[in-house]
């Protein structure tokens, strides 16, 4: 049986006129996973896997054999029960498994595990890259089983989506919103990072890059094992916030960045519903902001209540509070778990302006935004994205930003900097 907590960082005392409260809301849950990946799977059957591999001809004979080397790694990992279906994706998508007489998702067992991976080695590279018709069928798919409430897929691509129209693939994108979680993974230097990130951020997923064909198999392994130990199918986080109050922007701020408030669904006029996903034994960090309306000195109030919330039912709970003072010792404080996820949020805007900047040949923008973010990094102490910076920027002077663009940098450092800037570090109490 899982368990929730929820605790709560913030100032809570507002000077005299003041009116924006800033909390982080940790919420943390036990009991939701197991090593063997199985743990809430009470019935294997109520969770669904869609391996979606780039098949087109920019792969070529090596990068579809690493991909079906992964996919087969992936298979491995998929407990015995679990619904599952192999999707080959280049300017149109097909199920290559499971057969055509057997449906559309069949359960993990040895013997269809051995047939997925005889029908994974028959994969070939041909066609261009059309991702929304990728999408789309992965949603009919997951629609043939309509009881199944842990719905998963993996998209892999290692190029552009040049065979629809950006419209096309937003629509597909959009329509599978709420119907499953996709991870995807771009392979090589070849994709673009903002395109695929976005499809993982509307879709609960994550996004990352794979350097080389050879290492799929290993991120495929590691990306299935941890959709296999999320036993919580989905949950939503509701925010209430008194009469008469502005709910600001809720985002999640560990253990990646995510801004949900465009995706508030309204449970009554003071409380919105926010996805979360599936979850495993894991913590996540919220930033969430209000603003009140001023009130005297000396007065409190609850500025927000924050649950977590299983099928409509709250398991845990934080309460937001404000109190209104003219001590400055306790108003002029600023929490550190907000100071630093505030920066960290900031530390993302800067890398992605300043790549996409560099991109266009605008260095001046480039050099002042990437300047900011070493700057950022150096001040929250973020030694890996400082290491990251540092193939793109010569430093020299972290604490002004002082920085020079690197010559020679590769593209692949330049794309690793861009996926890594919407993880976070863990900020500790």
């Amino acid at each position: 049986m899982a368990d929730f907590t929820a605790e709560v960082f913030q100032n809570e005392f507002l000077p005299d006129g003041g009116t924006d409260v800033h909390a982080i809301v940790r919420v943390t849950s036990t009991g939701a996973s197991a090593g063997d990946g199985s743990a809430g799977l009470t019935d294997p059957g109520s969770a669904a896997e869609v391996i979606l591999i780039d098949t087109s001809g920019s792969m070529g004979r090596r990068g579809v054999q690493a991909a079906g080397e992964a996919a087969k790694a992936a298979l491995g990992e998929i407990v015995d029960g679990t619904l599952f279906s192999i999707v080959s994706g280049n300017g149109t998508a097909q199920i290559v498994y499971p057969y055509s007489h057997q449906g559309a998702l069949v359960p993990m067992s040895a013997h269809t595990r051995g047939e997925a991976t005889r029908a994974i080695e028959g994969l070939r590279a041909n066609g261009g890259t059309a991702m929304g018709t990728w999408l789309t069928l992965a949603r009919q798919i997951f629609e043939t089983v309509p009881h199944v409430t842990k719905r998963h897929a993996i998209l892999l691509t290692d190029g552009v989506n040049e065979g629809e129209t950006p419209q096309s693939l937003q629509a597909a994108v959009q329509s599978c919103i709420g119907a499953f979680q996709c991870d995807c993974r771009g392979v090589g230097d070849q994709w673009r990072v903002d395109e695929v990130r976005g499809i993982a951020s509307a879709l609960l997923g994550t996004v990352d890059l794979i350097p080389a064909p050879e290492e799929m198999a290993a991120e495929f392994e590691a990306m299935m094992r941890a959709s296999m130990s999320r036993g919580i199918a989905a949950s939503e986080l509701r925010v209430w916030v008194p009469q008469g109050a502005e709910l600001l922007f809720v985002k999640q701020v560990s253990p990646t960045l995510e801004d949900l408030s465009s995706r508030r669904a309204p449970i009554n006029p003071l409380t919105g519903a926010y996805p979360t996903g599936a979850w495993s034994d894991e913590s996540r960090d919220y930033h969430v902001a209000v603003r009140l309306p001023a009130r005297t000195l000396g007065q409190e109030q609850l500025a927000a209540r924050v649950q977590l919330s299983l099928g409509g039912d709250p398991v845990a709970q934080a309460l937001v509070k404000a109190k209104w003072s003219n001590d400055d010792s306790l108003t002029t404080r600023i929490d550190p778990a907000v100071a630093a996820y505030t920066g960290q949020a900031e530390l993302a805007t800067v890398i992605q302006e300043g790549l996409a900047a560099k991109a266009a040949g605008q260095d001046d923008v480039a050099t002042s935004k990437l300047g900011r973010a070493v700057q950022l990094a150096d001040q929250t102490g973020n030694e890996e994205m400082t290491t990251r910076l540092k193939k793109v920027v010569e430093i020299d002077d972290a604490d002004t930003g002082t920085v020079r663009l690197k010559k020679g940098a590769s593209k692949i450092d330049e794309m690793s900097l861009d996926t890594a800037s919407t993880k976070t570090s863990r900020v500790r109490r």
